[in-house]
């Protein structure tokens, strides 16, 4: 333990600066700037050591945390970053996007503010390439096994980096001009700037990973011919069918999925020509869904200069402190003010859509209604209340149903769960011997965390199954985390 009186000389949680609003509006750039060493000394010493470190169950990876926050208390940067990268492949994603569930289950947290656990994995993976300290784990000796990963997201680059690093063959495909998957094009440049990226790719491609960009798997190859072709296929595309609004007026112009909007607006970032682009600007913007995506839809639409935007969402507003059906250490459901909320628009709870309203086919407002809560739990519009919002853009930020599966699972016999994932065992195995799935294709809309760890679980699985045998680590099962909080 760095300081055992650390907790309580600092009590004091202090956050990750933020550029000024009216100064980050004009451009794409990361929001959160880095924290001056003084002050991370000062939060990494905060961090008690537990005898029983709860953040270990809250992150799904079981990163080190006490370790590497000590680590970091004592400036010994090099094997902060070991003790990170032991769990973690990539802490410089996680430290950005990630919503730190350990921080929710961290023991501090009981009585005072939690340990700025996220921004300390942050600094260590800045430090480290900053440093030098991330050089490509290149293999001693190749195992003479081929793998396919198809999918360039966080499940998918984890997988082929542990298989990579293991002395495996392993080729990425990604239906994307570029490989990233959901970090490439789902996440903003404000929240995870794709040089980011990119210096890790690079590390990878070192390493000797071969990236397949711009081949889709079901019709530029199909997927019998890929298992014929390596020795194991893991599905890592992810749970990207978006969850629709079947309401009067759907069909109009200007209402679209979500994830739609911020693809085009993360291709036109990149300086990509995008032939039906999706411009907020001197628009009146609604969004529908409160979570990560609809708040990146805010962020976005704001800087492209909307003229309002609105976020609505069907359910109760969130309360500020954790609930009491939801106690320490779970990860509790509480309002959330993100950066894109600090930079303007209006948020609504209990709203209910009740039709898009529009004229010439297009879009021009919505008309809500207050929701009404039943004694059943189900939530209907509430008669009497109903109002009409102007609205030129709508966007459905209202999660996802499952993965696109329908040339998978016609070239393969490979099952869906009721959920529409692809299904597997506790291998990660699916129907199919040799073809794998993991990330959201497999457990549905996650975190990233979720992802990474589940790419990780899943190579170590591959290795297994090809050679009898793994050396990778394997992470706890989902199943062997769960907290009996019944006493």
């Amino acid at each position: 333990m760095a300081d055992p009186r650390g907790f309580l000389k600092v009590r004091e949680r202090e956050d990750r600066p933020k550029r000024p609003v009216p100064v980050r509006l004009m451009d794409w750039k990361e929001v959160q700037q880095r924290q001056q060493a003084g002050v991370l000394h000062e939060q990494a010493g905060r961090c008690m050591d537990c005898g029983v470190p709860f953040c270990h169950q809250g992150c799904p990876l079981g990163n080190l945390i006490p370790e590497w926050n000590d680590l970091v208390w004592r400036e010994q940067w090099g094997e902060a970053s070991e003790r990170m990268h032991a769990t973690n492949n990539f802490p410089e994603f996680t430290g950005r996007v990630c919503p730190a569930p350990c921080e929710s289950s961290c023991v501090l947290g009981i009585n005072q503010q939690p340990v700025t656990i996220k921004q300390v994995e942050y600094a260590i993976g800045e430090k480290a390439f900053e440093d030098g300290l991330i050089a490509p784990h290149i293999p001693q000796r190749l195992v003479g096994r081929t793998v396919a990963v198809v999918g360039s997201g966080p499940a998918g680059l984890a997988a082929a980096q542990q298989l990579t690093q293991a002395g495996f063959t392993v080729a990425v495909y990604e239906r994307d001009d570029r490989i990233g998957g959901l970090l490439r094009y789902g996440i903003p440049d404000f929240k995870l700037e794709k040089s980011v990226l990119e210096r890790r790719l690079d590390v990878m491609r070192q390493e000797g990973t071969k990236f397949r960009p711009g081949v889709e798997i079901g019709r530029d190859i199909t997927w019998d011919v890929l298992r014929r072709r390596y020795d194991a296929v893991i599905v890592a595309t992810g749970a990207t069918r978006p969850r629709d609004l079947e309401i009067p007026g759907r069909d109009l112009e200007g209402v679209h999925y979500a994830m739609d909007y911020l693809v085009r607006s993360n291709h036109l970032v990149e300086g990509d020509e995008v032939p039906d682009p999706i411009d907020a600007h001197g628009k009146h913007v609604i969004v529908l869904g409160g979570g990560d995506t609809g708040s990146d839809c805010i962020g976005t639409a704001l800087r492209q200069g909307a003229a309002s935007v609105t976020s609505l969402a069907i359910g109760r507003k969130p309360p500020v402190d954790r609930a009491d059906a939801e106690p320490w250490p779970m990860m509790p459901r509480v309002f959330e003010v993100s950066t894109s909320h600090e930079e303007g628009g209006e948020r609504s709870y209990l709203a209910s859509t009740v039709e898009f309203v529009g004229e010439g086919g297009h879009v021009t407002g919505l008309r809500v209604a207050e929701t009404e809560y039943r004694e059943d739990g189900s939530r209907v519009p509430r008669p009497g209340t109903e109002r009409v919002l102007p609205a030129d853009l709508v966007f459905l930020a209202l999660g996802f149903t499952g993965n696109e599966s329908q040339e998978l699972t016609e070239q393969l016999p490979v099952a869906l769960d009721e959920r529409s994932n692809v299904a597997r065992d506790e291998t990660y195995m699916t129907a199919v011997d040799g073809v794998f799935s993991c990330g959201d294709a497999g457990r549905g809309q996650s975190l990233v965390v979720w992802a990474i760890a589940e790419g990780r679980a899943c190579a170590a699985h591959v290795e297994r199954h090809l050679t009898g045998q793994t050396r990778l680590p394997e992470p706890v099962e989902p199943s062997e985390r769960a907290i009996d909080l019944s006493l």
